[in-house]
């Protein structure tokens, strides 16, 4: 403490102007990288560290020429869509998203092929194909051929042929994946230290490409948006038109979290302000606590720009964290500055201001180290956006500390504030009630924290990870309103694949199949075919009793298989399904152009593999994701007889649930590292074992009560309330540590606890409930925005402050003084 007091001293207290310049270049350094400063919602910010099933996804993507970088545009018309007029005004609007510059097709009811002529055949079906687009077809016959074709309705066409849609495809250009490719590869290598400093080099310089191209691959996919949204607007006088899809899911998603930062942003330190000057009215203790948070979170966000560190969805929310943690620290400082004001109302303001930060330095540091253990712990979670989040907290945390303690006495030393006469230590303020509460009512104050306790094992044991995509945004947004409309009437949201390997051929079996007396093709034989081909009776048999199962599950909406094309080949057949003959020359008779509708997507001859696309309705009440996927892999292995390894299961469902079920072991590690290092960081802090007991008890109560509250309202933990525990302790704990440390130093003024009690919540009380006060108001304009998980965070924040100050001012001194830690002076 001796060389802390000579540091200020000598350098900050005496020399501000210098200070405040040094660090205004270091403001200005920051701010040269504020354009690196970027948001990332892609896949990879959703899915667990070393989580192979992105990788599954791209891999499937690739051998099956299939993409979910699509929009889908839902179209209710106004009047009968299946008239020559309608139909005129659809295809107008279908040709100008057509001629965006980035979009690489589009699938609709109008090019897609028809099934309506008398002499279409197997024979003919290259001739006779008709396409809306192409042919004159009445819209009636349209209609009909259309709704009799296995593939199209629930999917392009409603079942009722009131809404249509248009796929608007948005190709990713090959130079990303080949960027993405040399970065994960030279990633394997400097992993597994294999590679020389030229290869670390090379990863650098590939990993920076890669964020520019992605960078402006982002900017062109907003810009398209952007356009397709503008000419939408000219068609919703006609019709009911909602815009979906995965890139305007992300779009959307960064824009909704960068007005959250901005607009909120801005509302929140509104918020802060107002209520900073009615409680000290003084214009000086606004502007100081107002510069020390806007300098923090500049740092903060000059770093990560500097570093290439995006801020994606689970981490958006830092910005506000270190508003609060930055203003809890120097609301403690001011209350105290006020006190020592007060009581020696002669002293040198300069000496006043030294005497606040010797004494406050100590708790501070003690609160940031105990806060940056709470964040820290997150580093331990399994899910790569909540690790950074916990590193980005933990650096927001060392420069929120050494702000308030550098940047606040600077500008105390050349604003010194005037005596406020409002203060009194003698006054009985607010937060007496609570300790005259706590002296009379204390076997209440034990109770009812029992109580407490035992609804926060009920809620925690009621908490669920299983939530819809859907339910992150209001009913009110265009997301939301289009996911109903294409669960509703157009088979689904979220994509699934089930991807089943053939069986490899044994080295001795014959490759002919007609070399036994059973023929593999119209028979179910005992040997297996092992010709290279899906296309036997015994195979397509067993494939579709597979699209017949995840057909009639009820969480899925449109299945499309080898089966469908099937379907439809028999119908073409005049109803007759294929023979042997005819299904084994299936890739012959299929016409070039149609086999990338009907063939490649659904089997790689190649890779050996089957793939049904299925689409999972998200506005299903009671949908269950892991549920869902192990009834589907134990029916194709136990019922069906597939070998487990011949099942893959993949596509963004997967990748989802994959994280969504890692949240329970994730949040049990967090929990457990932060309650086992906050003890030992009390128990060093404190020396004392009975002090370091008692302090935790108001934080497992704040934690549990917030996590309880969830089990009981039926708010599942997702992406972003993992985090609330966490965040919840390091609250707790600064309130337990500010008080616990200033019980000490009162008491050893008269070793009276009923005495000293009611002086602390005069003193460190106001502190805290001044800082809860504070922050509880500028959290709640965040129940504005429209990101629901932004929503969440602004009412469990406020309630983790009521509830951090109501176990500190009755819980915490309740048992200080039942148990009596502190030694008689």
């Amino acid at each position: 403490m001796n060389r802390l007091g000579a540091l200020y001293d000598r350098f900050i207290l005496p020399h501000p102007w210098i200070v405040l310049i040094l660090f205004g270049v270091l403001l200005a350094v920051a701010a040269l990288r504020f354009d690196q400063f970027r948001l990332d919602a892609s896949a990879e910010s959703l899915v667990l560290e070393n989580d192979r099933s992105l990788e599954q996804y791209r891999q499937v993507n690739r051998v099956f020429t299939t993409s979910d970088d699509f929009l889908v545009v839902t179209y209710t018309p106004h009047q009968e869509l299946f008239t020559e007029t309608e139909l005129s005004h659809f295809r107008s609007l279908r040709d100008k998203l057509d001629a965006l510059s980035a979009v690489g097709s589009t699938n609709s009811i109008l090019n897609v092929p028809l099934l309506h002529s008398p002499d279409l055949t197997l024979d003919t079906v290259d001739s006779e194909i008709k396409t809306l687009d192409n042919d004159e077809i009445p819209p009636d016959t349209a209609r009909q051929a259309l709704l009799d074709n296995p593939m199209y309705p629930n999917l392009l066409l409603s079942e009722d042929a009131g809404t249509t849609a248009i796929q608007v495809n948005l190709p990713t250009p090959e130079r990303y994946f080949e960027l993405l490719n040399q970065r994960d590869e030279l990633r394997d290598q400097v992993s597994t230290g294999v590679a020389d400093a030229d290869q670390q080099r090379q990863l650098e310089r590939v990993s920076q490409e890669f964020i520019r191209y992605t960078e402006a691959l982002g900017k062109e996919r907003d810009a398209t948006i952007a356009g397709v949204r503008a000419i939408l607007d000219d068609y919703r006088d006609r019709a009911t038109i909602h815009l979906g899809g995965v890139p305007m899911i992300v779009s959307d998603m960064i824009r909704f979290i960068q007005n959250d930062l901005s607009t909120f942003g801005l509302g929140v330190l509104g918020f802060l302000i107002l209520t900073l000057a009615i409680i000290f009215r003084q214009w000086r203790w606004v502007l100081v606590p107002l510069l020390c948070c806007s300098f923090t979170v500049w740092l903060m966000i000059g770093f990560l720009g500097w570093a290439q560190w995006p801020v994606t969805v689970i981490s958006s929310n830092f910005v506000s964290l270190l508003l609060i943690m930055t203003l809890s620290l120097t609301i403690h400082l001011i209350v105290r500055y006020r006190e020592f004001q007060h009581d020696e109302p002669q002293a040198q303001s300069q000496d006043i201001l030294r005497r606040t930060l010797m004494a406050m330095v100590k708790p501070c540091f003690y609160m940031a180290i105990t806060t940056i253990v709470a964040f820290g712990s997150l580093t331990f979670s399994g899910i790569r956006p909540v690790i950074d989040f916990g590193w980005m907290m933990t650096l927001g945390l060392t420069v929120a500390f050494l702000m308030t303690f550098l940047i606040f006495p600077a500008l105390l030393s050349l604003l010194p504030p005037p005596l406020d006469q409002r203060v009194s230590s003698d006054r009985i303020p607010f937060t007496d009630a609570f300790a005259r509460f706590t002296e009379h009512f204390g076997g209440t104050v034990l109770v009812g924290s029992g109580i407490i306790a035992v609804l926060c094992v009920i809620g925690l044991s009621r908490l669920t990870v299983e939530n819809s995509f859907i339910d992150y945004f209001k009913a009110s947004t265009e997301i939301h309103q289009g996911m109903v409309v294409i669960d509703d009437r157009l088979g689904g949201t979220s994509p699934l694949d089930v991807v089943i390997t053939d069986e490899p051929a044994p080295e001795n079996v014959n490759d002919d199949p007609f070399a036994s007396d059973c023929d593999p093709f119209v028979e179910d034989c005992d040997e297996q075919d092992y010709r290279d081909t899906w296309y036997t009776y015994q195979k397509m048999r067993q494939l579709s009793e597979v699209h017949n199962y995840l057909h009639s599950l009820p969480e899925t909406g449109k299945v499309l298989s080898i089966s469908t094309t099937l379907d439809l080949l028999a119908q073409i057949n005049g109803g007759t399904p294929l023979n042997a003959v005819e299904l084994a020359f299936v890739p012959a008779a299929v016409p070039a152009d149609l086999q990338d509708i009907l063939l490649s997507p659904y089997i790689s001859e190649e890779h050996q593999q089957a793939r049904f696309s299925i689409r999972i309705l998200e506005t299903m009440p009671d949908l269950r994701r892991q549920d869902l996927l192990d009834r589907i892999r134990t029916h194709l292995t136990t019922e069906l007889g597939y070998d487990d390894e011949r099942i893959q299961l993949s596509g963004m469902t997967v990748m989802y649930n994959n994280m969504l079920q890692s949240l329970f072991d994730s949040q049990i590690k967090t929990i457990g590292v932060v309650f086992g290092a906050i003890l030992v960081m009390f128990l060093i802090l404190f020396r004392s074992v009975k002090l370091a007991l008692i302090g935790m008890a108001p934080n497992l109560i704040a934690a549990g009560s917030v996590l309880g509250l969830m089990g009981w309202l039926g708010i599942p933990l997702d992406m972003m309330t993992i985090t609330v525990a966490a965040i919840t302790v390091g609250i707790a704990v600064d309130d337990t540590i500010h008080y616990i440390h200033r019980f000490k130093t009162e008491f050893a003024k008269d070793g009276d606890y009923l005495a000293t009690m009611h002086r602390c919540h005069r003193s460190i009380g106001q502190a805290m409930f001044f800082t809860s006060l504070t922050i509880i108001s500028g959290f709640s304009i965040l129940v504005l925005s429209n990101f629901i998980p932004t929503i969440y965070f602004g009412l469990f924040t406020g309630f983790a402050m009521f509830m951090a100050l109501l176990g500190a001012l009755t819980l915490l001194p309740r048992l200080i003084i039942l148990t009596r830690p502190f030694p008689a002076p």
